[in-house]
């Protein structure tokens, strides 16, 4: 008897469906403020002054934080959470992330300052009264386009807004089956930038113990084991003993929720100075600024084939936008990189493949692929192609698809 298309019971849909789950926004801590975050409506502005003292003396107000407060209390910059290095070696450039901006705002939604009040609104209103003086500088919106010379400089740490340069392949055997190849079909890609918009909203709360030193995130977290490493060992500087992440149910991610957002330092740090817990909880225009955006590469490709149409060679050249920083922890052959930002630091990556090749796993445009003599083995979602279908040899996660690509003929050009 085969289980192959059985359908299985979910056991959890019962306590979901009768409001019985337990989400962050749903937790209430004894004492608990509300953090409010003031944020950047400029994409690329220097900050030469913040005054908060309108904002401190403001009802129900307990403390406002800037991003000076947080350095002069040794609070690091969030990291990058996987290095990558450039096809020529040198490493990735990683610009500094503030947790909170102390000089300097690289995109709309840059946390600029946060307020702590006994109410939701009370942070919020007295959030109005924070005044901060921005020079706006010129923004590079778009990749592409941030790569030309002459582009707005995001990070003096990136020249050129390049974060990384990487290649994989056999670029002389390429070549060679380009020169030979009867023809040569090109195509350009467009993958645009997406805002995942999980059903339910980000959400945290940080809560401090003084009697053992002990810190508590509550949080809409899909990884809350690199956060806490992350988090302790980078930001905040508490040992992973003393510092514990919880995740409760979690009302989607789509992958934006994988990632150490600032928000989440903000309230554990807070927490601690305050010494009562802190909440804040994403409203919806807020978190199309403050989450992790999707995709937003620009792909160029060529194909090169015999006068049978075989496939002789591949390339494929990816330019990825992923912000003024660079805080992904995930490899670029999975390439869901935050490209949030409206100022971007792209990363250019090549595929480069040749059938007969040595099986390797060859990556671009977020795509795990492997190009055998007469098959591929490819994410579904990354070629429209003639029948696809299950290998049970192969990783759960890969499919087997024939050479035959189905493509509108329309959006290729022929040489």
């Amino acid at each position: 008897m085969t289980t192959i298309g059985t359908p299985v019971r979910r056991r959890e849909d019962y306590r979901f469906l009768t409001g019985g789950g337990t989400y962050t926004d749903d937790i209430d801590r004894p004492g608990q403020l509300y953090a409010y975050i003031l944020r950047s409506p400029h994409a690329h502005a220097q900050i030469t002054a913040i005054d908060t003292a309108a904002a401190q003396r403001a009802p129900g107000v307990v403390a406002v934080y800037t991003g000076k407060d947080m350095v002069a209390d040794g609070v690091g910059g969030l990291p990058c959470g996987w290095q990558v290095h450039s096809k020529d070696g040198s490493p990735m450039a990683e610009p500094p992330h503030p947790v909170l901006a102390i000089d300097r705002v690289r995109y709309v939604g840059d946390q600029v300052a946060v307020v702590i009040a006994e109410s939701l609104a009370q942070a919020r209103d007295a959030a109005e009264l924070v005044n901060v003086d921005y020079v706006e500088e010129s923004a590079a919106v778009e990749a592409v386009a941030a790569l030309q010379p002459g582009a707005p400089q995001v990070n003096s740490e990136a020249p050129g807004n390049l974060c990384y340069d990487w290649q994989l392949g056999d670029l002389p055997t390429v070549e060679a089956a380009f020169a030979r190849a009867t023809r040569i079909v090109k195509l350009d890609l467009t993958n645009n930038r997406l805002v995942p918009n999980a059903m339910e909203p980000r959400s945290v709360i940080g809560e401090f113990n003084r009697a053992t030193g002990e810190y508590t995130l509550y949080t809409t977290s899909q990884n809350p084991h690199v956060i806490r490493l992350l988090m302790g060992a980078f930001v905040l500087h508490i040992p992973e003993a003393r510092l514990r992440v919880v995740a409760p149910d979690v009302g989607g991610g789509f992958g934006s929720k994988i990632y150490h957002y600032a928000e989440e330092a903000i309230v554990t740090w807070a927490a601690g100075k305050v010494h009562l817990p802190v909440k804040w909880t994403a409203e919806r225009s807020e978190s199309f600024m403050s989450d992790a955006h999707g995709r937003d590469h620009a792909t160029h490709v060529e194909l090169a084939l015999d006068g049978q149409a075989k496939f002789l060679a591949l390339k494929v050249s990816t330019v990825a936008n992923m912000g003024p920083c660079s805080p992904a922890p995930i490899p670029p052959r999975r390439s869901t990189a935050r490209p949030r930002r409206s100022s971007p630091t792209p990363r250019r990556s090549t595929l480069i493949a040749a059938p007969g090749a040595p099986k390797r796993r060859l990556c671009s445009s977020g795509s795990s692929i492997s190009l055998l003599t007469r098959s591929a083995w490819i994410r579904p979602s990354c070629v429209a192609a003639t029948s696809f279908r299950r290998t049970p040899t192969r990783t759960r996660h890969r499919w087997r698809c024939n050479m035959t690509v189905a493509i509108t003929t329309r959006h290729w050009s022929w040489r």
